[in-house]
């Protein structure tokens, strides 16, 4: 362990690395930002209207509804869930935290499918887990049956990230351990899971704003599990973990439904030429079920592409998973920038 870190901090703490969001450039307005998934087209304008009453008035001198009402029942008519099975969160992120604390022991042992999130390790070193890693199989499927009966909480994002493979959430309707479908990228895919909890109560969802909203910054997530669960996952969440300007915005961007179906629209038009193009270069490409392309080249190196497009002021990412591979991971943006994108990389490749 580094010499310099205190040693009341845990030492479980000291030895982590920590996980690494996307870079966020500072001050640069050239850049073309295609690693870290963002929605390329703005909130739908309910969203401006509700952050300006938010601020036109004295809310901000008063503390948030901590259990978010309001939202619960607009997301639970747009859903067609019960209010009570919604569980809200600063980003969905911090639901798979709740999660975690609310169902792993330490000492207890995380699931999570590899090549995914790597934020799951992070979750399971925090709470003093194990994280056990289940490969996908040669389809993208899971077989449960390698769990051997391991395991206190699975992680699964569905559709996947890095690769943008999804899995028919009734084949996991069984699955052998409490488990947690996290949706992100469901908006963009052709199905989702949610109506496998009702059916059964160890399967919760999570979802986020970030994606398909286009709400990013402003850091709103949700789950839906049973009600009894979602009692559960409120004992542990911070007292006021959503603002008052998160649960506006939130609460207008999900009742507006015409305008996510609009924008999504655009975005799966652009993710199928982004594919296509792709693959007249040279790449190897995965269909994707989300707002991102994943892709290999079997003559170049990743990481080299990765770092010319970055010294030419367009951002992707890079990734190398132990005993898979590498790979890189790219945004779908708007067709202008997915253009540049493509004449640089015809010069690289």
């Amino acid at each position: 362990m580094p010499p310099d870190i205190p040693e009341f901090i845990l030492p479980a703490i000291r030895a982590m690395k920590g996980y690494q969001p996307g870079e966020q450039p500072q001050g640069a307005t050239s850049i073309i930002k295609l690693n870290t998934n963002e929605n390329p087209y703005p909130p739908s304008p309910r969203v401006f209207e509700a952050v300006q009453y938010v601020l036109t008035g004295d809310r901000l001198r008063k503390y948030p509804d901590p259990n978010g009402w309001n939202f619960r029942q607009a997301a639970g008519k747009v859903l067609g869930v019960d209010p009570a099975c919604i569980v809200i969160g600063n980003g969905s992120d911090e639901i798979l935290s709740m999660a975690v604390r609310a169902i792993v022991p330490e000492g207890g042992v995380v699931v999570a499918p590899t090549p995914s999130y790597i934020l799951y390790h992070t979750l399971a070193q925090i709470q003093g887990a194990q994280l056990k890693e289940l490969p996908f199989e040669p389809d993208w499927s899971l077989d449960p049956r390698k769990l051997q009966g391991i395991g206190h909480l699975t992680l699964l994002p569905n559709p996947n990230s890095p690769t943008g493979t999804f899995i028919q959430p009734d084949k996991l309707k069984d699955w052998p351990t409490p488990l947690i479908l996290d949706e992100a990228y469901a908006d963009f895919a052709v199905g989702n899971g949610l109506h496998l909890v009702e059916q059964n109560p160890h399967i919760i969802v999570t979802r986020t704003f970030s994606k398909a909203y286009s709400l990013a910054g402003i850091r709103f997530g949700y789950a839906i599990a049973h009600p009894t669960v979602a009692d559960q996952f409120y004992k542990v969440k911070d007292s006021y973990n959503c603002d008052v300007l998160a649960l506006a915005a939130a609460t207008a961007a999900i009742t507006d439904q015409i305008y996510l179906h609009e924008t999504r629209n655009k975005i799966l038009t652009t993710r199928s030429r982004l594919e296509q193009e792709l693959a007249r270069l040279g790449f190897n490409v995965i269909p994707s079920q989300a707002n991102f392309v994943w892709c290999q080249h079997p003559k170049k190196f990743e990481k080299r592409i990765y770092e010319e497009l970055k010294s030419r002021g367009i951002l992707i990412r890079y990734f190398h998973y132990p005993n898979w591979g590498n790979g890189l991971r790219i945004s779908v943006g708007t067709d202008a920038e997915i253009d540049q994108l493509l004449d640089q990389l015809r010069t690289i490749t």
